[in-house]
Parts: structure tokens; sequence; C-alpha cells
């Protein structure tokens, strides 16, 4: 992750570039900013056996085997942008905001852009 913030965020669709399933492209479910992780829909999909337990709100759980996503390293992973992918940098732009009694004011605020277009993303 970088200094400013989340370079991949949840809802970006993402490509992987290293690992079992490199190449594939996903929808990302969730960000662990903590573990510098991401979870994306459809890759790095694991088994989990799970045991039937009998207690428990509404009769408990029923065992089987359970397929799920696991966590990939962010760095793993590339920002799909339009065709191809791209790397992730910042921008300072000029926004106005409106204060409650009607008055208006300029701040900067950071966005997202695309390294390989300058787009804002």
């Amino acid at each position: 992750m970088s200094v400013h913030g989340p370079a991949i965020k949840k809802g970006d669709t993402v490509k992987v570039i290293a690992g079992k399933d490199k190449g594939a492209e996903g929808k990302v479910i969730a960000v662990l900013r903590e573990e510098q992780r991401v979870i994306v829909e459809g890759v790095n999909r694991v088994k989990k056996h799970t045991k039937q337990v009998n207690q428990g709100g509404n009769a408990g759980t029923t065992g089987g085997i359970i397929t799920t996503e696991a966590p990939i390293h962010v760095s793993n992973v590339m920002l799909v942008d339009g065709k191809g992918t791209t790397r992730v940098g910042y921008k300072r732009v000029e926004a106005t905001k409106r204060r409650p009694d009607g008055s208006t004011y300029q701040v900067e605020r950071s966005v997202r852009v695309s390294r390989k277009t300058g787009e804002e993303i």
C-alpha cells in the first residue's frame, strides 16, 4: 500500500500478475490494509472442511467442504484500466465545497490517476 492510502480499493477490477492464478481477472471483495492483502473474486480459491455442529443458533451449522477465496498479497495484483493494466499514481486537484450557510470555499483533494494514461480513476 502507499503512504496516501490504498492504491487498490474494494470494487476495483484487478489482474493477478504472479502466483498460481496469474492472468486471472476479478473484482476486489475486501482490502486487508494491516496485512497488505486483498481478496479477489474467483482468485486463490481454497477448500475448507467444516465439522457439523449441533448446538448454536438455528440448529447449528451443517458440515461439509466450503470453497472460499483466500487473501493474496497486494503486490501480486495490478489495477485494470480500460484495455490493459496500469500502476496507480496520485494527484492533487482543486475542488469547491459548500458550507451549510451556502458560502463556498476551495479545497485540494487527492485523487487516484492512471500512470499509463494520466486519467483519473
